[in-house]
């Protein structure tokens, strides 16, 4: 037992370590001012909230000493009761020299035991027989010691607050803030606490890499040049820039700083904007992925291009004096690495994207399944020959070679906003949007698809024209499979090497033909056309400008013809089932030779053999091991850890999961293409897990369903089934069931999340544009998909930002949305059919803006408490007790699990939410579902755009262990005031306390900016609180209650055990009940 307490020996466990500094640390600088010079700044510039965000940071360490919930066993005195208040003058004294008055009842004794071994520690009790000190490794808890092990017992003159903890501040500026929290809370008491006591989201709880203590600060700013400006230039404009914008556009969250003209909240010198990046600030993430040099580049970007000219008040010299007030240090942190996630990944051989060819907007595969041509190791982003095919329109897009593959702009590559992925190389040849084939009823090439707002087709060609399919993996090697009309087609690429350059294939086994049809082959500019092609040509080979063209087969009766706009196009003749091989090389002028026209090229085994599925191409499987839970309280986290690292790179950012008959399995989808099955899920002590990847290349999968131990995945462009041909458990057929979506190229159009009710629907989201209007019909809506994969109808309209969908007992939805133009702040849409749900930029043809035009939500929801919720589920599990039946909520944007009580006053549903007592997961979560046996929360997520939880994948899974939880379950709005109803009974002379409960509401505005912020804002008096017989529901009366945009009710109370729990609800009246 001693053993184990020297290990937690001195109580500066507590604090980080404490940077050692050189003449002028922070502290220095505030000792040397003039106590009344402090009182003054500190009244007139600092921010109470600003410092409640500081007081329970991590690396401050304040609130493990003083957390007032700790009550009497607080390692550290309260500070917002005291039985004489202190001055401003004596707070100030107590955080820059906290030995000179310690007070009473926490001074600090040393025993020196009988075996030689010392513990430090503060006196909680001592008796005749024994003495017992709290324990400084477990907050609230004591350490028991008999005084005849005890050789020595003396007081110790040093506080337990370490000397220099002001030293963790990033500037000044923060301490004033701080200290400003602490004079409110010392004068108006613990409901200022509660009321200024910031949401776990905004505080950061990450723990920092040991080289941070040790940074040589001044050395590297005093080293930034013209290089690092360049650098920092290239990570502003590709991440920064999405958020911050620049001189010539806004950034996509309006709340974050624009660097020009805005006022940095936590201060504007080098070094306080490193520890923002750092340790994050606000609804600013830290940027855990950044070394120190990529910090200090970015910095000096922003600073040199934005603040030195444009914003002046905000631009710190560095000076030598300057220099000399930061935390000296031996190291400059780890180099920056050059290798890109995103390119480092090996994908496979193929990957299906949204990809542009050219730069003129004329030649977009929306739904483009891109492959590599060339043999080699790594994956297509390896290859130097590529062939681009487009499952909307069933063409041939491009043929291209060169290193690169694609510039990897995007969100879910290099993490772009308003951008997407173009060709990177020698275009060889293209054909632009438009069908592949032409109409196999009348020969038409008119194109019948959607015309978009912006007059441009979207969507599939209609399925009697052609379908797709799906396709078959085969080693490396991808086959296509459509019809045109009621002819079956097999479709690959490959690419023959000559002395004379690169020939690009398309093979095709092609079905039995009772009329020609028409393939659409290459496209060239009328400039470039040596020879117009006036007649049908018989040739099975010839130039056609900078092209010399093909089509090697047993068949005869091929014709060659020119379209418009300078299409080369294919007859393919009447007959039966055959294989053929269409070739095209692009050639320069000094290189056309008869012997190009008469190359043969290699064969390609029929197609038909290659659909059996062939040797795994990612044979490893990986183990990892589950970190069991083990926290007190209600609820203990389990990480189902994953495989960070693989053989392939593969990223795992965790997008939807689903369990097998055989409970013990799930399959996982991740945002960059793949599908892993999981091994070994299902015992909730179990450690052991498996992991299989089994899927790759798909298009930003947002949902996973199985359906009969069928695999399906909700893509960007498709809903896929995943088959498993020759028993290895890679898939080897990606069967497309349906592809009725509306694919753009902008970044945000997301497909989000995958449900399936009782009938066999299928159900998912599709995101809106950001900040421009909808230019096709799915874009902000709830969409459906027909048992069969054969039909696609919109259920409801107006969303902005919807993470997925909540299947309701009734046939009701709940679908989430996000802060943005036309919707003021987050929010929870119970959702019915035919509902229009508020973004006047959606795709509808609803014209008034007013907020009666649109269905109401369930709760809006202000950032600060969720800044970006996820999918909802209802809990569906006896194991879970009290919350059995209830509704939950998941926080992308926090990595929070919250708890939705709501009730219905005619018709329309209103509520609120509340988190679950548990710390916040690493990364964002935003999809969940109950284990069909052991009954608990599984829950997975990632980090891709904004959000506070950065780690870039996690799995999880939540226990309820049966302990009281004292969650509100029922939130009713009355006209006498708030009804809350929670899980555990609560002690009536705290419940019935006024002084416990704080209220305060506010009113958004609605408006095509972007979110809103808060109007009206004010308390509520409360006249008093009642509590119901059964002790589980109290009335917050309130004599000016009335409907309300937002509300926030905060807590304090306690169980009948004697534990103190407190909460947060935040709420939306529509209607009040009697």
């Amino acid at each position: 037992m001693r053993a184990k307490l020297v290990t937690t020996l001195l109580i500066c466990v507590l604090s980080s370590t404490v940077t050692s500094v050189t003449a002028q640390t922070i502290e220095q600088q505030l000792q040397q001012m003039l106590t009344s010079d402090l009182v003054n700044r500190i009244n007139s510039d600092g921010d109470p909230q600003r410092g409640a965000i500081l007081f329970y940071q991590s690396f401050l360490s304040c609130s493990k000493c003083h957390d007032e919930a700790q009550g009497k066993r607080s390692l550290g005195p309260t500070l917002t009761r005291y039985d004489k208040q202190p001055t401003d003058e004596l707070l100030i004294e107590a955080l820059l020299d906290p030995s000179k008055s310690i007070r009473a009842g926490y001074d600090t004794v040393a025993l020196l035991f009988n075996d030689g071994t010392q513990v430090t520690g503060v006196v909680e009790s001592k008796s005749t027989t024994e003495i017992v000190l709290k324990d400084v490794s477990r907050p609230g808890g004591t350490l028991t010691f008999s005084l005849e092990d005890i050789d020595e017992l003396h007081a110790v003159k040093a506080s337990i607050m370490p000397q220099g903890q002001v030293n963790q501040l990033a500037s000044k500026q923060q301490f004033y803030d701080l200290m400003k929290y602490l004079f409110v809370i010392r004068d108006d008491g613990p409901l200022a606490a509660l009321r200024l006591k910031p949401p776990p989201s905004l505080v950061a709880a990450r723990k920092l890499p040991e080289y941070e203590s040790k940074i040589d600060h001044a050395g590297m700013i005093g080293s930034l040049d013209k290089t690092s400006f360049s650098r920092g230039a290239a990570i502003y404009n590709r991440l920064c820039v999405n958020c911050h914008g620049d001189h010539q556009r806004v950034g996509s969250l309006p709340t974050s700083r624009r660097f020009t003209k805005d006022v940095m909240k936590n201060g504007a010198d080098p070094f306080a904007m490193y520890q923002t990046l750092t340790r994050g600030f606000g609804l600013m993430a830290p940027q855990s992925w950044m070394v120190p040099q990529q910090k200090y580049d970015v910095i000096h970007y922003l600073r040199e291009t934005f603040l030195r000219n444009d914003n002046e008040s905000q631009y710190t010299a560095v000076t030598a004096q300057y220099l000399t007030t930061l935390p000296s240090g031996d190291t400059r942190g780890p180099k920056p690495s050059n290798i890109n996630k995103w390119q480092q990944m090996n994908y496979g051989h193929q990957l299906t994207a949204t990809y542009e060819v050219g730069n003129d907007a004329s030649n977009f595969t929306y739904k483009g399944i891109a492959q590599r041509l060339d043999a080699g190791q790594g994956g297509i982003t390896n290859g130097d020959a590529f062939m681009v095919f487009d499952h909307d329109t069933m063409r041939l897009s491009a043929a291209w070679r060169g290193k690169g593959f694609i510039d990897f702009n995007g969100i879910n590559f290099n993490g772009k906003h308003n951008a997407h992925p173009r060709l990177v190389g020698e275009v060889a040849f293209e054909n632009k949007n438009g069908p592949g084939w032409a109409n196999p009823e009348d020969g038409s090439w008119e194109d019948p698809r959607i015309v978009g707002r912006d007059g441009r087709r979207y969507g599939p060609l209609p399925r009697e024209w052609a379908q797709y399919l799906g396709l078959y993996h085969h080693d490396n090697q991808t086959i296509i499979s459509y019809t045109v009309g009621d002819v079956p087609i097999l479709e690959t690429a490959s690419r023959d090497e000559t002395a004379a350059g690169v020939v690009f294939k398309r093979t095709l086994n092609i079905g039995q033909r009772t009329r020609p049809l028409e393939l659409a082959v290459a496209t060239v500019g009328a400039d470039e056309i040596v020879d117009q092609l006036q007649l049908t040509s018989p040739a099975q080979s010839f130039r056609f400008g900078p092209l010399v063209v093909g089509v090697e087969s047993e068949v005869k009766g091929w014709k060659w013809q020119q379209g418009e706009n300078g299409q080369l196009r294919l007859t393919i003749p009447v007959g039966k089932a055959t294989q053929f091989t269409v070739w095209v090389r692009r050639i320069g002028k000094a290189q056309f030779t008869e012997q190009l026209i008469n190359y043969t090229p290699m064969r390609v085994p029929d197609l038909s053999t290659l659909l059996r599925g062939s040797a795994a191409r990612w044979p490893q499987k990986i183990t990892t091991q589950a970190k069991i839970g083990s926290q007190q309280g209600a609820f203990q986290t389990d990480v189902l850890q994953h495989p960070v690292d693989n053989p392939w790179y593969a990223q795992v950012r965790m997008t939807g999961f689903d369990f097998f008959a055989d409970s013990n399995r799930m399959a996982v989808s991740t945002w960059d293409g793949d599908v892993w099955l999981v091994e070994g899920v299902a015992d909730p002590l179990g450690q052991k897990l498996t992991w299989q990847r089994i899927a790759t290349g798909l298009f930003q999968p947002l949902g996973v369903k199985i359906v009969d131990d069928k695999i399906y995945v909700g893509c960007r462009d498709q809903i896929c089934v995943l088959h498993d041909l020759n028993g290895d458990g890679e898939t080897d057929w990606y069967e497309c069931f349906n592809n009725d979506h509306q694919v753009t190229e902008h970044f945000h159009e997301f497909a989000m999340g995958l449900q399936r009710d009782k009938s066999g629907n299928f159900y998912y989201a599709k995101s809106a544009r950001h900040a421009l209007k909808a230019i096709v019909p799915h874009h902000g809506t709830l969409l459906r998909v027909s048992p069969d994969g054969q039909k696609t109808d919109i259920i409801a309209k107006g969303f902005r930002a919807a993470n997925g969908v909540c299947l309701n007992e009734d046939g009701s939805f709940i679908v989430t949305d996000q802060e943005g133009h036309w919707n003021p702040k987050n929010r929870i849409n119970w959702v019915r059919e035919g509902g229009f749900y508020g973004n006047m930029f959606g795709y509808h043809d609803v014209t008034d803006s007013a907020d009666t035009a649109m269905e109401q939500p369930l709760v809006w929801i202000t950032n600060k408490f969720d800044r970006s919720p996820g999918e909802l589920l209802w809990v569906n599990s006896k194991k879970w007790g009290p919350l059995n039946g209830q509704l939950l909520n998941l926080s992308y944007g926090y990595g929070k699990v919250y708890v939705v009580p709501h009730e219905t006053i005619d018709g329309q549903v209103q509520g609120g939410m509340c988190e679950l007592p548990i710390a916040q997961f690493p990364t964002g979560v935003m999809r969940g579902r109950f284990h069909p046996d052991n009954e608990q929360l599984y829950a997975c997520g990632m980090f891709a755009w904004a959000g506070s939880q950065t780690q870039a994948g996690g799995f999880y899974r939540l226990r309820y262990t049966g302990q009281s939880v004292h969650l509100p379950i029922k939130v009713e709005a009355t006209t006498r005031g708030m009804k809350l109803t929670f899980t555990d009974p609560v002690e009536p002379s705290i419940a019935k306390n006024v002084a416990n409960y704080q209220v305060k509401q506010w009113a958004l505005k609605r408006t095509a900016n972007y979110g809103s912020k808060h109007y009206d804002e004010q308390m509520l008096k409360i006249s008093g609180v009642s509590l119901s017989n059964d002790g589980h529901s109290v009335l917050i009366e309130m004599p000016s209650i009335k409907p309300t945009w937002c509300m926030e009710i905060k807590y304090q109370l306690q169980g009948l055990t004697g534990r103190t729990f407190q909460g947060t609800i935040h709420n939306t009246i529509h209607a009040l009940s009697e």
